[in-house]
C-alpha cells in the first residue's frame, strides 16, 4: 500500500512537468472561453437586452402607492377668528337687537299717535322688567346655538393619514417613447456587433501569436541544426591546421561563424519562450505552462487551404457596427424633435385618507377615485429645440461619412489581403525551389570541401547561402497561415 502511494504522489509531482499539447483550435477554444474582454462584451450584451427591456416599460401603464403621515401644529379650521368670536356671541348678540328693537318700536308707535304716552311709558317700564329676563334666554339659546356652530365647523386635523394608488398611461408623447424603444434594440444589436467584433479580434490574435509560436520554433531547430554545421567545420579546420593543410585565419573565421549561430540560437530561444507566453495569456494559460503545439514538429506545413471567395464586406462587424451607430443617431434625431412636441397622458388613482377630506373632515379613513388627461404643450423655448435638432442631423450625416469611409477602407484592405495571399504562395513556391538547389550547393561544398578543392569561405559561403533558404522556406510557409488569417480577418469570415 505505502508502495502505491508512493507511486501516485510521484505521478502527482510528475505531472506538471509534462508539456500540454495544443492543437489550433484548442488554443481557439481556450481564448475564446477565457478572454476577459471578450466577456465584458458579452457582459455589455446582457447590458443592453435589459435596457431594452426596461425601456419598452415606459410604454406600458405605471402603478404608483404612496403613503405617508402628517402631524400640523395648528388645526385646518373652516372659519376665521372673527367668524368664530361671531358665533360665540351669537345670543348675546340677537337678545341685544331685539331688545333695542322693541324700544325702538314703541317710541316709534308713540310718535305715531297709534299708543298715548301714558302707554308707551308704560310698556317701557314692563320692558324694563320683563325684558332682561327674554334677553337673556335669548342670549342662551343663541350662544348655545352659535357654540354648536363653531364646534360642529372645527376640524381635527392636526394628525393627518394619506394614501394614493396612481396609475400613469403615456398616450401620445411626441413620438419620444417609440424612437427610444427603437434606439434600445439598435443599442442591444450594437452590442452582439460588439461580441462579434471581439471574437474575430481574439480569434486573430490566437492565430497570430500560435503561428508566430510555430515558427519560431522551426527556426530554433534550425539555428540548432546549423549550430551544428559550423560546429563540424569547426572541428574539420581545427584537425586541417594541426595537418598543417589550414592557416590560423581560416580557423578565426569559422570561430566567428560559431559565435554567432550560437547567439542567433539565443535569440531565437528567447523569442520562441516570449511568444509561448504571450499565447497562453491570451489562452488564458498560466504564463509558465510548459505547452507544446501539434504543428510544431512538422517539418513542412501544409498549405493548400481554400481562399475565400466572399466579396461582400458585410460580414465585417465593424461595418455594422457603424451602421447601426448611423441608425442609432436618427432615432436620437427623432427623440429630440419629440421632446418639444405636445405631449399627452392619462392619470387616474385612489386616495384615501383620515380625517376624510370629502365628508366632513371625518375621524375614519375614506377614499375618493379620479381620472384625468394630462397635456403638456411648449409654447417658447427660444429655438432651442430647432437648435438641438439641427446638432442632432449634423451627428447624423457625421456617422453616415464615418461608415463610408470606412466601408472604402475595408475594400483597400481586402484587396490589399488577397494580393498578400497570392504573393505568399508565390514566395513559398520560390522558396521551396531554393531548398533544393541550397541542399545541392551545400552537399556539393562540403564535397569539394573534404576533397581540398574548395576553400572554407566556400563551405561557410554554401551553410549561409543554406541557413537563409531555410529560412525563407519557413517564412513563406507562416506567411502564408497569416495572411489568409489577415484575408479572413478583413472579410469578416474568421470561425
Amino acid at each position: 500500500m505505502k508502495g502505491l502511494l508512493s507511486l501516485f504522489l510521484f505521478a502527482g509531482s510528475a505531472l506538471p512537468c509534462l508539456a500540454q499539447q495544443l492543437s489550433l483550435d484548442s488554443c481557439r477554444q481556450l481564448a475564446l472561453r477565457n478572454n476577459k474582454q471578450l466577456n465584458i462584451a458579452k457582459m455589455k450584451q446582457d447590458v443592453a437586452l435589459n435596457t431594452r427591456k426596461a425601456t419598452h416599460t415606459k410604454l406600458l401603464p405605471h402603478v404608483n402607492a404612496v403613503g405617508g403621515y402628517t402631524f400640523f401644529s395648528r388645526k385646518i379650521s373652516l372659519l376665521n377668528n372673527e367668524q368664530k368670536a361671531g358665533l360665540s356671541n351669537l345670543g348675546t348678540t340677537a337678545a341685544t337687537k331685539t331688545t333695542q328693537g322693541i324700544s325702538n318700536t314703541i317710541t316709534s308707535l308713540a310718535q305715531q299717535g297709534i299708543i298715548t304716552p301714558a302707554q308707551a311709558l308704560q310698556l317701557q317700564q314692563m320692558m324694563t322688567t320683563v325684558g332682561p329676563q327674554i334677553s337673556g334666554g335669548i342670549a342662551q339659546m343663541g350662544n348655545e346655538l352659535g357654540a354648536s356652530l363653531r364646534d360642529a365647523l372645527d376640524t381635527d386635523t392636526r394628525n393627518v393619514w394619506s394614501g394614493a394608488v396612481m396609475v400613469t398611461q403615456p398616450i401620445y408623447m411626441g413620438g419620444g417613447l417609440l424612437a427610444a424603444n427603437r434606439m434600445a434594440k439598435l443599442a442591444e444589436k450594437l452590442a452582439s456587433n460588439g461580441v462579434d467584433e471581439r471574437r474575430q479580434t481574439t480569434l486573430y490574435d490566437t492565430d497570430q501569436a500560435y503561428w508566430t509560436v510555430v515558427s519560431l520554433r522551426q527556426k530554433e531547430k534550425l539555428a540548432t541544426s546549423y549550430l551544428n554545421l559550423v560546429r563540424k567545420l569547426d572541428t574539420d579546420v581545427a584537425k586541417m591546421i594541426r595537418e598543417g593543410v589550414a592557416t590560423r585565419a581560416d580557423g578565426l573565421k569559422v570561430s566567428v561563424k560559431v559565435n554567432e549561430a550560437e547567439m542567433q540560437l539565443t535569440q531565437v530561444d528567447d523569442g520562441l519562450s516570449l511568444a509561448r507566453m504571450y499565447l497562453c495569456q491570451l489562452c488564458g494559460l498560466p504564463l509558465d505552462s510548459n505547452i507544446t503545439l501539434s504543428d510544431e514538429g512538422k517539418e513542412t506545413l501544409p498549405s493548400a487551404e481554400v481562399i475565400p471567395e466572399v466579396t461582400e464586406i458585410n460580414n465585417r462587424p465593424e461595418l455594422r457596427m457603424l451602421e447601426t451607430a448611423v441608425n442609432m443617431s436618427k432615432e436620437a434625431t427623432k427623440m429630440v424633435r419629440a421632446a418639444y412636441l405636445p405631449q399627452v397622458g392619462l392619470i387616474g388613482g385612489y386616495l384615501i385618507s383620515n380625517p376624510n377630506l370629502f365628508n366632513g373632515f371625518q375621524r375614519k379613513f375614506a377614499g375618493v377615485w379620479n381620472v384625468g388627461i394630462v397635456v403638456r404643450v411648449p409654447v417658447w423655448n427660444w429655438c432651442e429645440g430647432d437648435y438641438k435638432v439641427r446638432a442632432s442631423k449634423i451627428t447624423s450625416r457625421i456617422a453616415t461619412l464615418e461608415l463610408s469611409e470606412a466601408k472604402e477602407k475595408i475594400e483597400l484592405q481586402v484587396n490589399q489581403s488577397r494580393f498578400k495571399v497570392k504573393e505568399a504562395y508565390k514566395k513559398l513556391a520560390m522558396a521551396r525551389k531554393n531548398i533544393e538547389r541550397a541542399d545541392e550547393n551545400l552537399r556539393c561544398a562540403n564535397l569539394g570541401f573534404k576533397e581540398g578543392v574548395m576553400e572554407t569561405t566556400d563551405v561557410m559561403a554554401a551553410q549561409t547561402a543554406w541557413l537563409q533558404a531555410q529560412t525563407q522556406k519557413i517564412d513563406a510557409e507562416i506567411d502564408v497561415k497569416l495572411s489568409l488569417v489577415n484575408l479572413k480577418k478583413a472579410l469578416g469570415v474568421l470561425e
